[in-house]
């Protein structure tokens, strides 16, 4: 909900999720004060009923042909972890955006027009409650458009339908969940298993042997240089591609989850990557959330890191 009164944004959204519950008839109780709502890229799509906001009545409804130019501005680290209007929590750092009456979730394509940027976008809240204004999008959409600085801008926004791979780049960012590894098991030996040691053991001469002591010379032990082993990077590993583009599209769409480099390999590929990455846990970690959004051949590689000057 986007409002800049707090007071009036609450009562606002507050009505928004109570017809958002009503329009759904296979709706659940609503989770407990400490619970999070569930959310996944195919969670069901909700349009809602008619609503109010500013004695303004809204109709929401599943417009798969909307085309529409206005002003799109955006909203960012005051809204940031709120709950959205259909119950996601709100990621600023994620590809979304606010519309009065599309369905929540459902994809548009954003055109700047002032500079001919093109992104699109997973519609997951409601609003902008301004005059002229059509489209409310995130703060890491904003800044990709072009749109972060002035704050607004004209653009076209045009309702498209995404496949898979974009789809679930564009989903909610799963929670880190720990995970402990389970215990070993050990199974039981049976007594009868047991081989009854034996009564007598052999002694063993444990005299050392003669140590040949051979001298080496001062010069040779100057000669000597001790070479450390390469420092090595973690990154992961998303996709190689053979479209530049598309590797640029990539880097957009996976930047809440880190720094993104993309790297030109001698096959003719574009190695798109995530890092480098501190440590071996921050690793493991990113990798898990990169493969819950449906990048399930990621994996964790080390890279030699360049050399220093000399």
């Amino acid at each position: 909900m986007r409002l800049t009164n707090p007071a009036t944004r609450a009562a606002a959204l507050a009505l928004l999720l109570t017809l958002a519950a009503c329009a759904d008839k296979t709706a659940k109780p609503p989770a407990s004060a400490g619970s999070k709502p569930a959310t996944s890229a195919g969670s069901k799509v909700k349009i809602g009923k008619p609503y109010e906001v500013l004695g303004v009545w809204y109709t929401p409804s599943d417009d798969r042909s909307y085309d529409a130019v206005g002003i799109a501005s955006w909203y960012g680290p005051g809204f940031h972890g709120l709950d959205t209007a259909n119950g996601e929590r709100y990621e600023m750092d994620a590809l979304t955006a606010a519309h009065k009456t599309l369905p929540m979730p459902s994809y548009v394509e954003v055109t700047n027009l002032n500079n001919g940027r093109v992104l699109t976008v997973r519609i997951n809240d409601r609003g902008p409650f301004v005059d002229g204004r059509i489209i409310d999008l995130s703060r890491r959409a904003a800044q990709l458009l072009g749109i972060d600085k002035a704050g607004t801008a004209k653009v076209r926004v045009r309702r498209v339908f995404p496949d898979a791979e974009q789809i679930a780049a564009l989903a909610p960012l799963p929670q880190a969940v720990a995970v402990r590894a389970p215990a070993p098991v050990v199974a039981p030996v049976a007594a009868a298993d047991v081989a009854a040691a034996p009564a007598e053991v052999a002694p063993v001469d444990t005299t050392p042997a003669p140590v040949a002591v051979v001298a080496v010379p001062p010069a040779a032990v100057a000669a000597m240089t001790v070479v450390p082993p390469p420092t090595q990077q973690l990154f992961i590993q998303v996709a190689a591609v053979s479209d530049q583009g598309r590797a640029e599209w990539l880097r957009s769409y996976l930047a809440p989850y880190g720094t993104v480099t993309i790297a030109a390999a001698p096959s003719g590929l574009w190695r798109v990557r995530i890092g480098p990455v501190s440590d071996a846990d921050s690793a493991a970690s990113t990798l898990a959330r990169v493969q819950a959004a449906g990048y399930s051949d990621a994996a964790i590689v080390r890279v030699a890191a360049a050399a220093p000057p000399r």
